[in-house]
Parts: C-alpha cells; structure tokens; sequence
C-alpha cells in the first residue's frame, strides 16, 4: 500500500448550530483558506491520491467553486451529500453516518478529520505514515494534549483518551470542559483534567474493514432511533464498539500540535491570528 491508495475524508455537513450558521468555508487563513483546505493542501503532499468531502445539498455550488478557486480545477474531488443518503432529517445523523454516506466512494483505507478544525502541519502525515505501518486490523487516533485544544472563551467537549502500551482502551466524550481559575475543569462527567490529558479531535486513520462495518452498526442504531430527531449515529462511539467486541485495535498516535478552531464566532479572529503565518 502507498499513500497514494488512502482516502482523505473531510466531514463538512454539519449546520454550525453553537456557531450560528455554516462554518464549513468560513474564511480563516491568510488567503481566504477555509479550515479544509489546510487538510486538504497536507493530504496532497503527503500523497493521498483521493479527496472526498461530505457535504450538505445546498452547500454543493458554493462548495465547489470554493475547492476550484484553492486547489484548481484538477483536484482529486468527490461530493458526497450527506443528507441524500439514509432517512431525511433536518439535523445531520451524526459524523458515523458521513462516513457511511462516502463508504461507496472509499475504496481502501481513509484519514477522517473535521471540515471546521484546523489539526496543524504534521498531523495528517503522521496519520498516513501510520496507517502505511499498520494492518487491515488497525485504525489509528490522533491524539491530542487537551491544554493545546482549549479556546479562550468557553466550554467545549473532548474525546478523553484512556491509553496502555500505546493502544486506546476507553474513550470517555466529556462535556464542559474549560479553564477556571488556574485549572482545567470538566461538569460532564465532573473533575479536573491536566494539560497533557490526551484527547481526540476527530483525526482518525480508519482501515476499509472498520468503515464497512459501519453499515450494521447504523442498521441497529436507525432501528432504535429512528423516532428521535436529535439522535446522532457518532464515528467514536461506534469505532470504541469495535473495539470493546474485539474486531477492531486503536493505535494512538500522539502529537504535540495545537489545534485551531472556533466553536462560537468570538473564536474568530482567535483563529485568523493563529494561522495568519500558515
């Protein structure tokens, strides 16, 4: 396998709704990048052979003539429509679905990150070189020191990893997470935290038999929650099920990157300054 069989896999359909609108292609760099293209502009480099972005519908005009003006009328692109694939729903099923909505377009392993987060320089290498090392059976994570993720204003939540020999054992989602009077605090559930924490921000390196094994997965999520508007079929959750049933093994790959992002508008201009010199 070469870098050249992996897939970048870009999931851009959320609606922003903490943001207050669509921050897929907000512009943040100093060239009118929006946080894709960073990811997309790494990937190339590090030679990935395939672009997929996971889309909404009505994102599709604008998004292309985006992607032209950046990276030119021969990037390696697939489309993909979220909201086409699986039952219509105002609110996006969850990032486990738009990974199962490019399935078809995927056709060996896939470097997954964020439309809205920036992962820094080296991450995107470092999960090709990963992935290049490993076998069918493993994925890899990205992980994160938690104090080189938090914004300045705000609560956000994390992926907390529980890491042994180099292997992920727990991932616990964990909500209000913020600095308060010197510490790193956490409301859901409640503690403190350490700057070196290792978290996830959503950088995987997936093997092709993890992503087709989402499709069960999302079968017997639907069954449940097909009722529930708000549900959301989430990638972590049923990547840490493939593992707890044995099918899968999580390498963590550990980075001392800062990541840039903006969860709320007052991110902004936080995160134009940060990658004004990118």
């Amino acid at each position: 396998m070469t870098p050249d069989d992996i897939t970048l896999l870009v999931m851009a359909g959320g609606l922003g709704s903490r943001f207050g609108g669509d921050k897929q292609l907000i512009d943040v760099g100093p060239n009118g990048e929006a946080f894709l293209d960073f990811a997309i502009r790494d990937a190339l480099a590090a030679g990935i052979g395939h672009v997929v972005v996971v889309a909404r519908t009505d994102l599709d005009a604008v998004l292309r003539e985006h992607l032209e003006y950046q990276h030119g009328p021969d990037l390696p692109l697939t489309i993909v429509h979220q909201d086409t694939c699986g039952p219509a729903r105002h609110k996006p099923w969850g990032t486990g679905h738009a990974v199962l909505s490019a399935a078809g377009v995927c056709s060996g392993p896939v470097v997954v990150l964020n439309a809205d987060d920036h992962y820094g320089s080296s991450s995107v290498r470092r999960t090709v070189d990963a992935l290049l090392a490993t076998d069918g059976r493993h994925a890899v994570i990205i992980a994160f020191e938690l104090g080189h993720t938090l914004p300045n204003t705000g609560s956000v939540s994390r992926g907390i990893c529980r890491v042994v020999d180099g292997n992920l054992v727990n991932l616990v989602e964990t909500h209000g997470i913020r600095r308060q009077d010197g510490r790193i605090i956490a409301d859901d559930p409640s503690g403190q935290l350490s700057d070196d924490t290792r978290v996830s921000m959503n950088l995987w390196g997936l093997p092709a038999a993890a992503i087709a094994r989402l499709a069960g997965q999302w079968a017997a999520f639907h069954a449940v929650h097909s009722d529930d508007p708000s549900a959301e079929f989430l990638l972590p959750e049923a990547l840490d099920q493939q593992r707890a049933e044995g099918l899968l093994d999580i390498d963590i790959v550990g980075t001392d990157e800062t990541w840039i992002g903006v969860t709320s508008r007052e991110d902004l201009e936080d995160a134009r300054s940060a990658l004004a010199g990118t």
